[in-house]
């Protein structure tokens, strides 16, 4: 087996395509093989796994890690958006092993189906507060400008115990994260501490506080600060593009069709078809190893295509990459589900004539380049029909 470069083939570029139109690169990268070889946006050769198995494989590799200290020399931090390395930070995205198993064991209980489950009523509320009066202008709202970014981090503030007045700070802290200017990304990491630091204040109560109370005793203030901006940050990253999409899905095909599906496999099969993350966050070969027939040298970069191993007409029947696999599944994937899931019950309960504006295939996504993810460009919707 062969790792085939194509010079021709760019599965990080930045474009804007319509909604039912495949990413151009999926296709591309499955037929190039099972593990592919390219050029990294920060430079030097990836590997791009597009196989299932082989991907799950290289999920639970104990020799290909997360810790970005073992990026190639070469690479910029900053270029590669790579976060601090695990000795600098640790965290759930950074760690490995053990040191990562007791970060787990923190917040696990805190993300169980279960726990989260007692949120629906108080995420459904919020849901129909944020809704309610975008519908009682009565006329056509663009869902895209505000409300997919707004509800995820209204949700993610109320459960970890951000004051609700801070909302406004929070969406435009993920604002600057996209900023190319290290001085706005700057601010940005300030406010996100300056959040953290509001959930943890004498007398509030939230996970924030839990989590605090679970965490090794060794963790500083500035690092329970990060952790707690990866999940802020994360809750909007992810669920807002997959609200779009979901959004768009729900509201494109007419009331009846609607009323037909049922919630939670319309949800899982969104974010089967429009992957929140593409591709999952690099990892890294800490040794030489052999995957898949190659031998890839320590320092090696290697990302597994999660959207085109879900889309693949060829995979086996069973559960998605969506939210990853292994020891690094998403801590908040039962959150985002509760989210989903409760803006379609309330379309469905309270703007039962809600619909698009526009017709379903004239809907455009933009590819942000990199390893993120598409995201609407708008959505316009008519809430009372």
């Amino acid at each position: 087996m062969t790792a085939t470069p194509d010079a021709a083939l760019d599965p990080f570029a930045a474009a804007t395509r319509a909604i039912t139109e495949p990413h151009p690169a999926r296709a591309a990268l499955r037929a190039a093989g099972p593990i592919v070889r390219v050029e990294a946006p920060a430079g030097g050769p990836a590997w791009i796994i597009t196989d299932d198995a082989l991907a799950r494989e290289a999920l639970v590799h104990p020799r290909i890690v997360k810790d970005p200290a073992y990026a190639p020399s070469g690479w910029d931090p900053r270029a590669a958006a790579l976060e601090p390395t695990a000795a600098a930070q640790p965290s759930l995205t950074t760690c490995d092993g053990p040191a990562h198993t007791r970060l787990r064991r923190a917040h696990a209980p805190l993300f169980t189906a279960r726990r989260i489950s007692g949120y629906t009523e108080r995420v459904t509320a919020l849901a129909r507060d944020l809704l309610t009066p975008l519908a009682d202008t009565g006329g056509t709202v663009d869902l895209a400008a505000d409300f997919t970014t707004r509800f995820p981090l209204t949700v993610v503030c109320d459960v970890l115990g951000v004051p609700l007045d801070r909302v406004d700070q929070a969406i435009a802290a993920c604002r600057g994260m996209y900023s190319s200017d290290p001085g706005e990304v700057g601010a940005a990491m300030a406010s996100f501490g300056d959040l953290a630091a509001a959930a943890l204040a004498e007398g509030r109560h939230g996970l924030a506080v839990e989590l605090r109370d679970r965490i090794p005793e060794e963790f500083t203030e500035p690092q329970l600060h990060y952790l707690l901006f990866t999940l802020i940050y994360a809750g909007q990253l992810t669920t807002d593009p997959a609200l779009g999409f979901l959004l768009a899905r729900v509201l494109g095909t007419g009331p009846a069709a609607r009323d037909g599906n049922a919630v939670e496999e319309l949800v899982r099969d969104t974010l089967r078809r429009h992957a929140p993350a593409p591709f999952s966050l690099w990892r890294f070969t800490s040794d030489d190893i052999d995957l898949g027939g190659l031998r890839l040298p320590a320092r090696s970069p290697v990302l597994i295509d999660i959207q085109g191993i879900n889309t693949d007409p060829a995979r086996p029947a069973g559960p998605d990459l969506a939210f990853g696999a292994g020891p690094h599944y998403c801590t908040g994937a039962q959150l985002a589900l509760l989210e989903l899931g409760a803006v379609v019950n309330v379309l469905r309960a309270d703007f039962p004539h809600a619909r698009l504006a526009v017709p379903y295939d004239e809907l455009r996504q933009t590819d942000f380049g990199g390893i993120q993810g598409s995201r609407l460009t708008a959505l316009p919707v008519r809430l009372r029909g």
